[in-house]
């Protein structure tokens, strides 16, 4: 892939639009962003994409500006990073601008808090599909312990405390990766 201007043309304008059209945060915009750079210009590969998530979802942050740095410097190094973060941040930024200056209008409008209610029902949707999809394509690795991994993080976060999952899984992970390599080496021999 040529790294010249309408290269970055095109990550900046993505973003931007995405950002501008999307509404609930990063667990919305993300399987978009997946969409648009890994099925339509096929720029990342799945894999990656699911990595590059993990990464952002690990980092301090915001979900979606951390996605939009990683997935621009992935693209395009710094200058990518840059371009997507300028594409992203942009439109929060300038509607943030004019929702406070008419915050005493909105805040008590029955419309406006009708059309918020409605547009909260339809991140649940995307965030309920995102969740299928992924439950279907782990089910499909047929990989057992990541989908006792994923089920048991479930439980952890319904029943127990959400701070545990972070520390608790990555140990989980390590522990999980390091006998799956070990067993790997193992049946080499």
């Amino acid at each position: 892939m040529k790294k010249n201007g309408k290269f970055y043309l095109t990550i900046f304008f993505s973003t931007l639009y995405l950002s501008a059209f999307t509404f609930g945060g990063g667990y919305v915009i993300v399987p978009l962003m997946r969409e648009r750079f890994v099925t339509d210009l096929k720029w990342i590969k799945e894999e990656e994409m699911i990595d590059l998530i993990a990464i952002a979802q690990s980092a301090p942050g915001a979900l979606v500006i951390n996605s939009s740095i990683i997935i621009g410097y992935k693209l395009g190094g710094g200058l990518g990073a840059l371009v997507s973060l300028a594409g992203t941040a942009l439109p929060p930024l300038l509607i943030i601008t004019v929702v406070s200056y008419f915050y005493i209008a909105f805040k008590d409008n029955l419309v406006v808090r009708g059309v918020i209610n409605g547009m909260l029902a339809g991140v649940a949707a995307v965030i309920l599909g995102v969740v299928i999809k992924m439950i279907k394509d782990l089910l499909k690795s047929r990989d057992i312990v990541t989908v006792l991994l994923m089920v048991s993080c479930f439980v952890v976060v319904a029943c127990i405390k959400v701070a545990l999952v972070i520390p608790l899984y990555a140990i989980l992970g390590i522990v999980c990766s390091y006998l799956k390599a070990k067993n790997e080496v193992g049946e080499e021999k």
